[in-house]
Parts: structure tokens; C-alpha cells; sequence
């Protein structure tokens, strides 16, 4: 420009202004989709007030025979259709296979040997087994668990527990526990079970049967008591402790620590809500942690919380409800003393030290040596003893297998339906027949809307409304409507990112002479939790929900609502971004006549691709919809859908 006068320049400036300045209003239309509709939190509410109705309530029984029936149903509803669901039957087959491996020095007063066994095929776990230094007869066994600790077995608190069992006369067995400690690898990660659901094979199965085959391997030793065996563990290991043994009778003595609480206080307090193994798919439709706990009964129960817990399950909230359930199911069996409980002041944060070890030593000594007048609860001083992470370590088969290795594995032959009919009248039969098996899957809702407009108003040529859907009083969804004089067609749009990313897209589709829709679905924009966002998803999906059902099912309810509204033709339905891919074909595929065109940019195209790429449910929840991926894939959705109709961007 160093030849143009500065008239010029400033001319030439001045047009550069104004042809970089965004044609399509961006600002404006922006501020119009980032405006709130919903009261903050409304959508974490709105998940609480679906749930907690829900919850099934331990039955009150008059009579130890009809609260066997219903134990005994509890127990089968639990393992078959929430924790053995669609697991192969090679998993649970034949004894367990234990290798054991090279003793560690150590003593005096006991002796201390590495061992591996298998949980399933291929899917090794290693432990440290502590025996008493002289055995004579039958003797108890403990099963010592651990919960989110880095150093898993290495512990100190625990190796302390399980030395002072041994030296009591009990073989102690110390479990790893996946993610930590030796298995600490990103493919254990807990929200990489979700996979397994993904191929419907419950995901929480491989966590119990490496508990069972712990057992197994116990209960396999010469001397082992079948009559006195023992489980505890903090937190994980808490949960770990009353999941086992509320389920597997063989345990005669339970120490939880600090590790669960019913779902209905998980509700009221957050802090309590745990992950994908704690809240496993459809498990709140058949029993709670209540009824776990009233099913240890009539066995030998300490139940250990911390007065000031730190983490999660503060006694004062999560024990009076457990004891509420359990203690009038003890009181049938005439045997209240069994049921036991601590609560921990010193240090009273979350933990499992002193206090609480000696709390389930003193438990020990009445449950399995109730004659013996010489036998201490007090802690025997072991602390030079504690060994190292190399001590400890122990071989494992370089092809171990991981939750994510599971879920490749049980993907390879997914889904198991892939024949799409090309004759028109065959296509129209197996269309309707899938249909059927895809609402059942993502438990669609034909949701009935109620809408209230929120403001209303006119910016230059675009009237501007901001609505509330009500979705069969369980739903907001807010949602925002864009026209410029007598549209030709209705476009709905939605992002992963939430309608305040979508004012460009806006104002393409309205210079067009189309009447825009701009709504946010459950967990994106404005229908995000606004706290421990994927926690919330678990809830949705062990009371019976599922979060892309809930999804489409809301996109499905505003293409009928617009329908109903203006009057209109069926929309086209257009998502941004691979999240949205499903919920937007799930939609397409079961409104097909109120979604007349689909189409997904940045779209996904396989269920296959949240297992390649190693997707943890704690980022990405609406993923994992148990058994979709047994009975479809993407394409198999797509085909469900108007014909040609779906395009991808």
C-alpha cells in the first residue's frame, strides 16, 4: 500500500472491515443460542426425580421363609441379568487355574508366596498368599481386597491386615484389583468395562469372578475352614467386600469399609455416586446396596464407616439406612448380634488404620474364635515387615488380558444380524421387526411434549423464540426457534457442543427460507449435569435407562412437536459431531415420519470405532448402550431410517 494515498488506504481498510465482518449475523444469533432457557441444574434434577422413584425398597417380611424367597430371587436377578448377562460360557467354566509361584522371605510368625490365577480365560490376577507359620487342621481364610489405591497390594494398611490375620492363625490371600497396583494400565480402567456392555456382555462381570475365583483359590487349599471365611477392604474394596459376599454365601464374615451406601442416599449425596462397576446397567431394577446388605444375614457382619470421611460414605448418611434394611431380616433369624457396626473417630477420615483394623480383629476373634480366651484384638506391631513393590511383584503372561482386550475380542463377530433385505417387501417386514428390537435396546420413549414459550421476539428480518419442551413431564428440553417470513422447510439442528456453537449453521439454513430449531439434549449444552457429569449417566442406566435412547428419544419428540406446531412437512435432522451420531440414527430410525433427512457432520461410522479407539465411558457415556452392538451396527441403524435418506458431512 506504500503507493496509495491514505485516502486510499483508509477506503481500502474500510472494505476489508467490512467483508471479514461475518455475514451472517454470528453475534447476534449467537447471543440468541447462548442466552439460558433452564434453570441451572435443571437436567441433574430433572435424572434425580426419574431415578429415585425407581429404587426398589427391601421388602418388610414377617416370617425368615418369606424372606428366603425373596433373597433367593434377589441373589438370581442380580447374577443372571445384571452381573453374568451374555457372559460366554467358557468364562465360567472348570475349577479355577492357579499357579503358584516363589515364596518371599518374611516372619517370623508366618509365611508369605506369590501366586496368579485366572479369573477368566486369559485375564490373570496376581496375589500374595499369607500363611500361618505352623497349620494344623482346618483353619479360617480371609480374602483381603483393595479399593482406588495406586499401590494396590502393596499397601501398607493392608499388608498390615493381612500379616496380623496370619499371625492370628488365618490364610490370608491379598488381591490385586484391576487398575491398581500391577494392573494400574489405562485398559483397566474402570469406565473401559462399559466396553464389554457395548457387545453385551456385562461389564462388571470380569470385577466379580476375579472376587469368586479369589474365593475359589481359598477354598481350595488343604486347610481352609470352609466355615469361617472372610472378605474386607476399604472403599473399592468396601464395595468390593459387599458385593461379593451379599451374593456368594460361602462368605460367613463381611467387613466392608467405607465403601458403599444405599443408591436412594447416593442421590441426596454425590459424593457417594461411584463408578461404572459400583452402578452396573439395569442393576436398581432387581435390589440396592439395602437389600445387599439385609442378604448377608444370618451371617457374621461388621460394617466399618468413618465419622469425617473425606472421600465418600460418611456414617452419618450411608449407615443408618443399611442398618434400617438389614437389622429386621437379622432380627427373623433370631440372630441381631451377628450384625455389627463401627464407626471410626480416629482419624475418622477415609481410611482403614488402626482403629478400624482392630475393630475387625476384635469381629474376627467372636466369629471365628469364640473359645479361645487367650486371643487379642490388639494390632500386632508389624510395620518393619511391610515389603516393597518389588517384593511383591508378580510374574504375570505378557498376553494378560485387560477389560479393553475383552471388549476387541468380543466385538470381532458383532453384530450378529447383518443381513439388510434388498427387496422392498422383505426391507419393510425386517424394518419393522428391528425397529421393535432397537426401541427395546435404547428404551426409546414416545415422549408427548408440552411447550411454553420462554421470550419471544423480533431482530431486524429474524423472529426469535425460546421454548421449553417438556418431554412427558421427565424431560426439559430448551430449544430455540429461528425464522425469516414464511419458511419453506423446518431444520433441527444440534451439537455435541450445544446449540450456542451452531450460529453459523443457523444462518446458513435460514438464508435458505428455512425455520430453524436449535435444541440441547440430555448431557450437552444446557442439558449437562453441571456436576460429576458421567455419574449421573450411570444412574440413568441402572434404573433401566439408557442416555442415546434418552437422547433420540428427545430429538424424536421435537420432530413431532414441530410437526404438531407449524404445520409443517417432516424435518431433516442435522448433528454435529461423532457423539451425536448415534442418538441422531436411532432418531431417524424409529420417527421416520416425523425426520424426513438426516444428516451427520463429523459423524462416527461404526459402534466399533468406541472400542478401537479405547473410549472410557467417564468422557463419553452415551456410547455404551448394552447389546446395541450385538444386534446392530450403524449401517443396520441407518437402514431402519427413510431410504436415502441419511447423508453424511
Amino acid at each position: 500500500m506504500r503507493n496509495l494515498s491514505p485516502l486510499r488506504v483508509l477506503a481500502l481498510s474500510l472494505v476489508m472491515v467490512v467483508t471479514t465482518s461475518p455475514l451472517w449475523g454470528e453475534s447476534s444469533l449467537g447471543e440468541a443460542l447462548k442466552k439460558p432457557i433452564l434453570e441451572a441444574g435443571t437436567t441433574q434434577r430433572e435424572t434425580i426425580r426419574l431415578a429415585a422413584p425407581k429404587i426398589p425398597q427391601v421388602p418388610a417380611c414377617k416370617t425368615r421363609e418369606e424372606w428366603e424367597q425373596h433373597a433367593a430371587q434377589f441373589r438370581a436377578d442380580v447374577l443372571n441379568n445384571v452381573i453374568l448377562r451374555g457372559v460366554p460360557p467358557e468364562w465360567l467354566a472348570g475349577p479355577v487355574q492357579v499357579e503358584m509361584l516363589d515364596e518371599i522371605p518374611c516372619g517370623p510368625g508366618y509365611r508369605m508366596r506369590k501366586l496368579r490365577y485366572e479369573a477368566l480365560p486369559g485375564f490373570w490376577i496376581p496375589a500374595i498368599l499369607y500363611l500361618p507359620e505352623k497349620i494344623e487342621g482346618k483353619v479360617p481364610v480371609f480374602m483381603n481386597v483393595n479399593g482406588h489405591d495406586g499401590k494396590g497390594k502393596q499397601a501398607n494398611y493392608k499388608q498390615i491386615r493381612c500379616i496380623n490375620q496370619a499371625k492370628r492363625g488365618i490364610i490370608a490371600l491379598n488381591v490385586e484389583w484391576l487398575h491398581m497396583g500391577q494392573l494400574r494400565t489405562a485398559d483397566n480402567a474402570h469406565g473401559r468395562l462399559n466396553q464389554l456392555d457395548l457387545c453385551g456382555i456385562s461389564g462388571v462381570s470380569p470385577f466379580y469372578l476375579s472376587m469368586k475365583r479369589g474365593l475359589d483359590v481359598l477354598l481350595s487349599l488343604e486347610h481352609a475352614d470352609p466355615a469361617r471365611v472372610g472378605v474386607a477392604g476399604l472403599s473399592g474394596g468396601g464395595w468390593q467386600t459387599i458385593f461379593i459376599s451379599s451374593l456368594d454365601t460361602r462368605v460367613t464374615l463381611s467387613n466392608p469399609v467405607a465403601g458403599y451406601s444405599s443408591l436412594s442416599t447416593r442421590l441426596n449425596v454425590f459424593s457417594d455416586l461411584g463408578d461404572s462397576e459400583q452402578t452396573p446397567v439395569d442393576f436398581a431394577l432387581y435390589a440396592d446396596y439395602a437389600h445387599l446388605t439385609a442378604l448377608l444375614a444370618p451371617r457374621n457382619a461388621l460394617l466399618t464407616y468413618n465419622a469425617q470421611d473425606n472421600c465418600c460414605f460418611v456414617s452419618a448418611t450411608a449407615l443408618p439406612p443399611l442398618l434400617a434394611a438389614a437389622e429386621p431380616v437379622y432380627q427373623l433369624y433370631d440372630e441381631p448380634q451377628r450384625l455389627t457396626w463401627h464407626v471410626n473417630a480416629d482419624p475418622g477420615t477415609h481410611n482403614f488404620l488402626n482403629e478400624n483394623r482392630e475393630a475387625l480383629y476384635t469381629r474376627i476373634g467372636q466369629a471365628f474364635f469364640p473359645d479361645e480366651t487367650n486371643y487379642s484384638d490388639e494390632e500386632i506391631p508389624c510395620g518393619d515387615e511391610i515389603k516393597s513393590v518389588e517384593d511383591l511383584l508378580v510374574p504375570l503372561p505378557k498376553d494378560t488380558g485387560t477389560l479393553h482386550s475383552l471388549a476387541l475380542a468380543a466385538m470381532q463377530e458383532l453384530p450378529l444380524d447383518e443381513n439388510i433385505p434388498q427387496d422392498s417387501a422383505d426391507l419393510a417386514r425386517w424394518q419393522a421387526e428391528r425397529r421393535q428390537v432397537l426401541r427395546e435396546l435404547v428404551r426409546y420413549r414416545d415422549y408427548s411434549v408440552k411447550a411454553e414459550t420462554v421470550s419471544s421476539k423480533q431482530q431486524g428480518e429474524t423472529h426469535i423464540v425460546r421454548w421449553r419442551l417438556t418431554c412427558d413431564d421427565d424431560w426439559s428440553v430448551p430449544l430455540v426457534e429461528f425464522s425469516r417470513g414464511t419458511p419453506s422447510d423446518t431444520v433441527v439442528l444440534c451439537s455435541v457442543e450445544g446449540r450456542a456453537a451452531l450460529a453459523e449453521a443457523v444462518e446458513t439454513e435460514l438464508s435458505q427460507g428455512k425455520r430453524v430449531l436449535v435444541p440441547d439434549v440430555w448431557y450437552f449444552g444446557e442439558c449437562s449435569p453441571v456436576e460429576r457429569h458421567y455419574l449421573f449417566a450411570l444412574v440413568l442406566q441402572t434404573v433401566g435407562e439408557r442416555p442415546a435412547g434418552v437422547q433420540a428419544s428427545q430429538l424424536a419428540a421435537v420432530a413431532r412437536w414441530s410437526q404438531t406446531e407449524f404445520g409443517d412437512r417432516p424435518i431433516t435432522l442435522q448433528s454435529r459431531g461423532k457423539r451425536l451420531t448415534q442418538a441422531a440414527l436411532i432418531a431417524a430410525a424409529l420417527e421416520p415420519a416425523a425426520i424426513n433427512a438426516t444428516v451427520l457432520h463429523d459423524a462416527q461410522t461404526s459402534l466399533k470405532q468406541v472400542i478401537t479407539e479405547n473410549q472410557d465411558f467417564n468422557k463419553t457415556p452415551e456410547q455404551f448402550t448394552f447389546g446395541l452392538l450385538r444386534e446392530f451396527d450403524l449401517p443396520q441403524i441407518e437402514a431402519l431410517a427413510r431410504p436415502g435418506s441419511v447423508t453424511r458431512k
